[in-house]
């Protein structure tokens, strides 16, 4: 391959023809899962120990050790597939390793130990379309994640890569591009959830020869990985989809921003970009089309507020990253003050599978007013953690329960929050709201990026929004009183509530300074910001009432409403709870029924943590103790 270049069409189509022929001969492979979340759970010493064990055992010529991409599972990583077979191992470690090798890839005996099981009915998955976290999924986007490898662009070649750009370079006008965009339906995926077609349009539409594209990975959510893990698993969807945007725009430059704490998406999108260029896929007359196109990467700081794409723009021209008021918008007058297409990671990906199969195809999938798939990142109090990607117009139900598994530890569901620290808190009586723009706006929340928190009994609701208060007032730019102000004097209302200092009159002055935030700020943080107070509020208003009025927080959460204390009836004074508490708040001793010290109690749940189950001699209680007064006089 070295030296090798795509001059024409028909080269790329001879290249690919080549490898698959070469693919075929190859025997048995190993693929081991690579993304961050697999990382962090040893993928890459789970790897390095199948390279090993084959070199040593002389297998290299039968067997072939692969990295790729996130599979989604990050609940069970590392995960590791077996070829051709493809059976899906979970929570593979180094010493699975030998007994791997021996077993299925030497005798094609199955090593049940490292199967999924499914929890309910106690069933063993061979493959991974046998789990149902994977059964009501449909991966367009993620297609290619846990596929290829992603610092080979020869796998990507053979899944069809640049396939979509060398029909559009060959076939097709950049006006029909556009009409075939605008004919699926895509609308953005960084949470607007504007018309990707239209904004297409305008910005080829809008005068001048220099125009850019702009790949928006700056992924800022708390708990989102969509972006990440399509960056690190497929990063040559990403630079496909961002040269057909150009092709279509008429623009010859890309940039790629990417937040600098993704070490390993940034170093796999400099590797596709560079062996992109090596085989002439990147740079001048591209496949001899007469198109010329460039992609570099510019690393973001990591704010928040970078996302937004008029701050993401003067981030990358060098000033401080503060959005503007809009019009005039990007597509007119954007990076350098020239036309700019801002699109997310994942609206890119979608392109490039739409150039191939047509418009049509993706207008059919989801529902005729938000068409294609969508990832989420499917975290917090639910069974499987990971990224999940589904048709548009699938129910909170189904991504919850029937993908993510349900609520573990036989909890309660109490709401689900998508859009990220932006969106709303949707409670129990809305899980069969069809996932869609829409759908969610009318209930008070978001799409957002992706990201989806699920929260059970525990969660206390007004120390959640208290939390996203807290995120969003430190990430606004501070530009805008509005934002800058409002945010931070919500904030404080809703830490007094939880500290116990709650007043009545506090939740009708959230909702108003909520109001004045999201009509007065000039971009989209403090649009939305005030989100989820106003949807805990609308749902979950008792709540607020009994931390204010009664002093008492009912998940247990808010350590100045809650005491502990020790049941006499069943204490044994056992001293484990006196021993191990560490400011002595236990009054008691050795055959002395243990009582604590409210005043020297500092709330940590040691006594509770400590205490023998079968004894079960501390609680945690909530509410005004005697004494304290009621606050709603």
């Amino acid at each position: 391959m070295e030296g090798y270049r795509i001059g024409t069409v028909e080269s790329l189509r001879l290249l690919r023809e080549t490898l698959i022929a070469g693919e075929q001969t190859t025997g048995k492979l190993v693929s081991v899962c690579c993304g961050s979340g697999c990382m962090s759970s040893g993928s890459e010493h789970v790897r390095e120990a199948f390279a090993r064990e084959i070199k040593e055992q002389e297998l290299e010529d039968e067997i072939t050790v692969k990295k790729t991409g996130c599979h989604g599972f990050c609940e069970r990583g590392p995960n590791v597939i077996i070829g051709p077979q493809n059976i899906f191992y979970n929570s593979v470690t180094e010493e699975d390793v030998p007994e791997i090798i021996s077993e299925t890839l030497l005798e094609d005996r199955v090593v049940e130990r490292l199967l999924y099981e499914d929890p309910v009915t106690g069933q063993k998955c061979l493959y991974e379309n046998d789990i149902p976290f994977y059964k009501k999924q449909k991966r367009i986007v993620l297609k290619n994640c846990g596929i290829i490898d992603p610092t080979i662009i020869e796998d990507y070649i053979k899944v069809d890569g640049f396939r979509a750009l060398a029909k559009v370079l060959s076939q097709m006008t950049p006006e029909g591009v556009i009409e075939e965009i605008k004919l699926s339906g895509l609308r953005g995926r960084g949470g607007a959830g504007f018309p990707t077609g239209i904004k297409w349009e305008t910005a080829r539409n809008a005068p001048g020869k220099e125009k850019y594209i702009i790949c928006n990975g700056d992924e800022g959510d708390p708990g989102a990985f969509m972006d990440r893990s399509v960056m690190e698993g497929d990063p040559y969807s990403i630079l496909e989809g961002m040269m057909i945007a150009g092709y279509a725009v008429g623009a010859s430059q890309g940039i790629i921003y990417v937040r600098a704490e993704y070490p390993l998406a940034v170093h796999h999108l400099s590797t596709a970009i560079a062996q992109a260029a090596d085989l002439g896929l990147l740079g001048r007359n591209i496949m001899g089309r007469g198109f010329d196109f460039e992609i570099k990467i510019v690393k973001g700081a990591g704010a928040f507020v970078c996302g937004e794409e008029t701050a993401l723009i003067a981030s990358i021209e060098g000033r401080s990253g503060r959005p503007r008021p809009k019009p005039p918008f990007p597509a007119i007058q954007g990076l350098w003050g020239k036309p700019t297409v801002i699109n997310n990671v994942e609206t890119l990906v979608n392109v490039s599978r739409i150039a191939l199969n047509g418009g049509e195809w993706y207008s059919k999938i989801g529902t005729a007013t938000d068409t294609g798939t969508k990832i989420f990142s499917l975290v917090g109090k639910v069974r499987n953690v990971g990224l999940v990607e589904v048709e548009m117009g699938t129910t909170l139900r189904e991504i919850i329960f029937d993908i993510g598994g349900g609520i573990p530890e036989g909890k309660r569901f109490k709401a689900v929050q998508t859009g990220g620290p932006s969106g709303g808190c949707i409670p129990e009586e809305l899980l069969d709201l069809p996932v869609g723009y829409e759908s969610l706006a009318k209930v008070g929340s978001i799409m957002g990026s992706g990201g989806m928190l699920v929260m059970d009994e525990s969660t206390c609701i007004v120390n959640i929004a208290r939390y996203f208060l807290d995120f969003a007032q430190n990430e606004s730019c501070g530009q805008c009183a509005p934002c800058r102000l409002g945010t931070k004097q919500m904030f404080k209302i809703l830490q007094d509530i939880t500290r116990g200092d709650g007043k009545p009159g506090d939740i009708e002055i959230l909702l108003e300074l909520s109001d004045a935030v999201k009509q007065a700020s000039i971009c989209g943080l403090g649009m939305t910001v005030p989100n989820p107070v106003v949807s805990t509020i609308r749902y979950f208003r008792k709540e607020y009432e009994e931390h204010i009025h009664e002093g008492r927080c009912r998940a247990l959460v808010c350590r100045s409403l809650i005491f502990y204390r020790i049941k006499d009836y069943r204490c044994k004074a056992c001293m484990k709870c006196l021993t191990a508490c560490p400011v002595g708040a236990i009054i008691g001793a050795k055959w002395q029924v243990h009582e604590i010290d409210q005043s020297k109690c500092i709330k940590c749940g040691t006594c509770m943590a400590v205490c023998p189950k079968r004894f079960n001699a501390v609680e945690c209680v909530t509410g005004l103790m005697e004494g304290s007064g009621d606050k709603s006089e």
